[in-house]
């Protein structure tokens, strides 16, 4: 467990190899402790969210001779903020022991007296053979394992690499030698490796970007040179490299290297991420909307005040859960209030919410639309009874005033309301002009109008880019928006979503006999 130093420390953390699930539980506990946070180039940037609020970020990352900061103004960086009191946490790719000068940085600390402690992460050198299918050692074809930096000091005189004692170890691995991939691969030649021996260059290893290339150490670099094969990336040779044929995993899920843009609000996004990340998609945050609090509470605490009068309380999104049990904590009330009043979700999703909270929901429609409660309803007298729906400031009305038409009393409080996030048009743009983009999802009617509103009326998709839907309602507002869908689910949840994705990648397939594209 750590604590927060009373006096300036460094905590020299390994970030892993990419995949943010890598990281260490240690490593997220010193991230929460930060004040200030010093991060690599190759750093996934969604482990950021694991710092305070208050914390400064530093980038300091080294792309292709392209250094953000230099090695010696980092080291001066780092000293310099803990001996003003801050608790830094210097994030690392990989290990920082291991081919990521993490020692010449603690041993920098140790000479200005600077409190530091190393937290070890998940190197790419054993990590990205392993997303790529490649054990490093398997009985029957090698127990020895070397590692290799790729790329030396250049100033030093003469290479420290025994290129002979290379050459009897099973599996080699070099870090960072995509640039010196001919030289590489002839010194191991020239020393006796077999030219025929299987080689394998892994390319943004452990994400959804990953790349490989297979071959052998006599044709790789020239199969390097073909397909335009940069760094990042490892070179692994050894006779293990053949087992990726029937041992790959991460690169054969449904929808490996798909771009999919989430317009749910950040709050809610990481669900839907969660789900698409587990499928191999690259999910994208795009919040079109953002849920805030209503601008005036009194319709929901009066709502509140009176919540003995209700037979029924009807939630029609998670957002309106969330709000409503918040307000009914702040005005000093509890579950208990609710007692004797019957629940309804709209879905799966919101229910959860409530059950979460130790409440039991009377009932969930078959179809996960206002018209589904409907539905469930009609067979119900609802003659003088009360229902409250707490929801957005702005909803559609077909639910409240046909219930009205049934008999009872119905109420709607604005428990929330939905705004533009006020994202920019060129954040996504820059990832649709990169080929980063398949698909983009849409969730509810608001995330469709803000999308328009932020990157305008007039513009217009590249055509290979899909729109996939939840819901009718969704749909309907999309394609009046102008928009095509493509992709649209019969079970109007995250993970109908999801599976509709896999569904439509499939088929694609199937009719090409090749892994479909979305």
């Amino acid at each position: 467990m750590i604590e927060k130093a009373k006096q300036g420390k460094v905590y020299i953390v390994g970030a892993g190899p990419g995949d943010a699930g890598l990281i260490t539980l240690k490593a997220v506990e010193a991230l929460r402790l930060a004040d200030v946070v010093i991060y690599d180039n190759l750093v996934n940037e969604e482990l950021l969210k694991y710092a305070p609020e208050h914390a400064r970020f530093i980038y300091a990352g080294k792309k292709g001779g392209d250094h953000a900061l230099s090695q010696d103004k980092i080291n001066e960086l780092l000293a310099k903020e803990a001996l003003d009191g801050n608790t830094v946490a210097r994030l690392k790719g990989g290990d920082p022991f291991i081919f990521g000068r993490g020692g010449e940085e603690a041993e920098v600390l140790v000479a200005q007296g600077v409190p530091f402690e190393l937290i070890p992460g998940v190197t790419s050198a054993i990590a990205v053979p392993a997303y790529a299918g490649i054990p490093l050692t398997h009985r029957g074809l090698t127990s020895t394992v070397a590692f290799i930096t790729g790329h030396e000091d250049p100033t030093k005189d003469k290479s420290d690499i025994d290129w002979q004692a290379l050459c009897g170890i099973g599996t080699l691995v070099f870090l960072m030698g995509v640039k010196n991939l001919d030289q590489i691969t002839g010194a191991l030649i020239s020393h006796g490796k077999f030219p025929g021996t299987p080689a394998a260059l892994i390319r943004r290893g452990t994400t959804p970007h990953q790349e490989i290339l297979v071959g052998t150490l006599a044709n790789i670099a020239d199969l390097a040179q073909a397909n335009n094969f940069t760094p990042p990336a490892i070179l692994v040779a050894g006779q293990v490299v053949d087992l990726r044929n029937h041992l790959q995993w991460f690169d054969s899920k449904p929808l490996f290297g798909k771009g999919v843009v989430i317009t749910r609000p950040q709050r809610q996004a990481d669900d839907l991420a969660r789900l698409l990340t587990a499928q191999g998609a690259s999910p994208l945050a795009f919040p079109t909307i953002s849920i805030e609090p209503p601008s005036d509470w009194s319709d929901l605490d009066r709502a509140i005040g009176q919540l003995e009068s209700y037979q029924w309380l009807i939630f029609t999104s998670a957002n309106g859960v969330y709000f409503f049990f918040e307000r009914l904590r702040e005005k000093g009330r509890d579950v208990r209030d609710l007692k004797g009043i019957k629940i309804c979700c709209i879905g799966p999703a919101t229910a959860r919410q409530i059950e979460t909270r130790g409440i039991r929901v009377d009932l969930v429609p078959d179809e996960f639309i206002a018209e589904g409660i409907l539905k469930s309803f009609a067979s119900m007298n609802l003659s003088g009874q009360r229902v409250l729906i707490p929801r957005a400031c702005r909803g559609r009305d077909v639910l409240p005033e046909t219930l009205k038409k049934q008999g009872a009393e119905v109420e709607v409080v604005t428990a929330y309301q939905t705004v533009n996030s006020g994202r920019k048009k060129e954040e996504l743009a820059e990832w649709i002009n990169a080929g980063e983009v398949d698909v983009i999802t849409f969730t509810s009617s608001s995330t469709v109008t803000n999308f328009v509103e932020i990157m305008g009326a007039d513009y217009a998709l590249p055509p290979h880019i899909k729109i996939a839907c939840i819901g009718p309602v969704t749909a309907a507002t999309a394609k009046k928006a102008g928009f095509q869908i493509n992709i649209f689910q019969e079970e109007y949840t995250m993970e109908g979503l999801v599976q509709s994705l896999i569904n439509d990648v499939q088929e694609k397939s199937s009719e090409t006999g090749e892994r479909g594209v979305i």
